[in-house]
């Protein structure tokens, strides 16, 4: 039998033990615990019958790739990261984006700036962070909602308890009442716990999804009073002073501020779009500033320009730090 034939058959019989693993380790956990845990979020085991499971196939290369990744560090990262924007987006579709954004946008550079390798690197190396700009602003926009929509929440939920509901039915109606993204976490909230979580992890799993230092107060004041006992919406409404107080007081910084944040992203992004303005219209003249031509700081590695460059970009980061820091006031 020759080689070619062997190498052929230990490749089959490779391919069929590791698809035999793969179905061994999926196939672990049943399919309720697999969504279950998917949507809480969180690797608490819950028992729970089947029948409130779908029958729904959801066996696609998406969820067979999650499945693959699922565990690993940079897969919770972009999970948690997915999370907080509540962007509908999975793992491997996150990073399947991040692929099609880098050489999108690498192909875009080349096209415009007469295939200028440079351009191209640093096209797909902007192409790279562009989905995870957007996660981080869909977050931080989801989160300054959340805060604000914070102290409306508390009134309604000490309202509530007053007229004699529990807890759970208080967050039942702030579901109900409020818009998103405060009802749509409440009631995640509100069907975790009728799922079979407890109150303190559904109220952990919340703030995993929206990180707010007013929530965690609100949250390690439901948990004490769940332990010791104790005037809840008491509690809950010196709270709610607090957080409407403490949004006022953003808001009135935000607009003392407005100038000089608004300085800062001119400052760092003039120098940038005037280098693509004359780039665009004299190509050559820009690029002596990256060919290695005389003069020379290491002969023939390092070019003057790219010193240039560097130290062009390093006092712009330097700037753009010192004026987030100047308006960056903690309350």
């Amino acid at each position: 039998m020759s080689s070619l034939v062997m190498i052929g058959i230990g490749a089959v019989a490779f391919l069929i033990i590791l698809g035999a693993g793969i179905a061994l380790i999926s196939g672990n956990r049943s399919d309720v615990d697999e969504r279950l845990e998917e949507y809480v979020g969180s690797a608490t085991t819950v028992e729970i019958a089947e029948e409130i499971a779908s029958d729904e196939p959801r066996s696609d290369m998406a969820d067979k790739l999650d499945k693959l990744m699922s565990g690993r560090g940079f897969s919770d990262s972009i999970k948690d990261r997915i999370a907080k924007s509540d962007v509908k987006l999975r793992v491997s579709e996150y990073i399947i984006l991040v692929i099609i954004s880098a050489f999108g946008v690498m192909g875009l550079a080349l096209y415009f700036f007469d295939k200028s390798p440079v351009m191209g690197i640093a096209g797909f190396l902007i192409g790279l962070r562009l989905p995870r700009i957007y996660i981080n602003y869909a977050a931080n926009r989801r989160m300054n909602t959340f805060n604000n929509q914070l102290g409306d929440t508390l009134n309604l939920w000490v309202n509530a308890l007053r007229s004699g509901y529990s807890v759970l039915q208080a967050m039942e109606s702030i579901a109900t009442e409020l818009p998103p993204p405060v009802s749509r976490e409440f009631e995640r909230v509100v069907q975790e716990v009728r799922l079979g979580l407890g109150l303190e992890q559904a109220l952990a799993n919340m703030y995993r999804r929206v990180p707010s230092e007013d929530l965690d107060l609100v949250i390690t004041a439901v948990n004490i009073q769940r332990e010791v006992g104790g005037n809840l919406a008491e509690v809950l409404d010196t709270i709610s002073f607090t957080i409407r107080e403490r949004v006022r007081i953003k808001g009135e910084i935000k607009t003392l501020t407005a100038q000089g944040r608004i300085s800062g992203w001119i400052i760092s992004l003039l120098p940038v779009g005037l280098g693509l303005v004359l780039y665009a219209m004299n190509p050559e003249y820009v690029s002596e500033l990256w060919v290695k031509e005389p003069p020379w700081i290491i002969e023939p590695i390092f070019p003057c320009g790219w010193t240039v460059i560097g130290l062009g970009a390093i006092l712009i980061g330097i700037g753009a730090a010192a004026i987030r820091k100047i308006v960056d006031i903690e309350v």
